[in-house]
């Protein structure tokens, strides 16, 4: 039996005719009319292929009443309404656990840059700066506290590779792990007053908004520095700005954004801030392994029933 499944919009280059190949494919995107696509093909569609950014619009819910699974490339599953798939029986999948290991190697390397200066060491260099004064002295890592705000897989492997930088760890997520060797903290606040680096490692979505408050960097201090990789939405990007701008905090490395991909002005304008184009999960192998997943997850559903790697309301 051929599974029809509704495509919201272009993936990638690699998975896009995977896709086509697997399943009676509908492509949304590529549609003049919609409306009369889901007239004529609504009751039909059982699956949605889809990626993080766009999610599914919570239209169409009511519009697919097949409808009975739906998989996502990416983790942030935030323009996916969970709750109300949950509630109708359907499936949703992210690509949970094959990109862990290349965003938590980002992480580390923009903590790294935003202490050491890389990026701007090399602009100092090329720019002939060098050949007339010394580079500024700049920050050591090992040794120093680093705070995760989010002790996931994504944040235990952060922690991992951490500790091989002789750093100092603590954490803070929505209850202590009992299997984690580090030290616990109950607020967010409280462990920006006591690290060095902090780190953002949670979801995205109402919950987790502007977490990281102008409270929170004023507790980070002037020799604090924050590092998200998580979601623009967890860190007050205005409160950010003016802490950096004010040198409130020593410095941020960024590799997500409130307004994606629009970056503030006044951002692009600081020395004391390392950026990055959502780029954690952006390497060969690992976006490679996050396509295949979704075209895996949905033949794990047709064929057994179960997604391979479901989300959680």
């Amino acid at each position: 039996m051929t599974h029809t499944v509704l495509q919201i919009g272009s993936i990638s280059d690699y998975i896009d005719p995977k896709l086509a190949q697997t399943f009676r494919l509908l492509k949304w995107w590529e549609q003049p009319q919609p409306d009369a696509l889901l007239a004529a093909e609504g009751a039909n569609i059982t699956g949605i292929a889809t990626n993080a950014p766009v999610g599914v619009p919570p239209a169409l819910f009511d519009r697919l009443p097949a409808l009975k699974v739906i998989s996502s490339r990416g983790v942030g599953l935030d323009k996916i309404d969970l709750a109300r798939a949950q509630a109708r029986g359907i499936q949703v999948a992210g690509s949970f656990g094959v990109l862990n290991g290349c965003v938590a190697d980002l992480a580390m390397a923009l903590l790294l840059d935003t202490a050491r200066r890389v990026a701007a060491a090399d602009r100092y260099v090329r720019s002939g700066q060098w050949a007339q004064r010394r580079y500024p002295l700049t920050t050591r890592v090992h040794g120093k506290k680093l705070g995760i705000v989010g002790l996931g897989q994504i944040g235990t492997l952060i922690a991992r590779r951490a500790a091989g930088f002789d750093m100092e760890i603590a954490y803070t997520s929505r209850h202590a792990r009992i299997d984690a060797p580090y030290r616990y903290f109950e607020s967010v606040p409280a462990l920006a007053r006591w690290c060095d680096f902090l780190v953002v490692v949670v979801p995205g979505g109402a919950d987790t908004r502007h977490l990281i408050s102008r409270e929170v960097l004023d507790a980070l201090g002037p020799e604090g520095t924050l590092v998200n990789i998580a979601r623009g939405s967890v860190v007050d990007e205005a409160a950010l700005t003016e802490a950096l701008v004010d040198r409130r905090i020593a410095g941020a490395g960024l590799d997500v954004y409130e307004h994606e991909p629009h970056v503030p002005d006044a951002l692009l304008a600081l020395d004391n801030v390392v950026l990055s184009p959502h780029a954690g999960s952006a390497t060969r192998e690992t976006r490679t392994a996050m396509d295949d997943l979704v075209v895996d997850n949905l033949r794990a559903y047709y064929e057994h029933g179960k997604v391979l790697t479901p989300a959680t309301a």
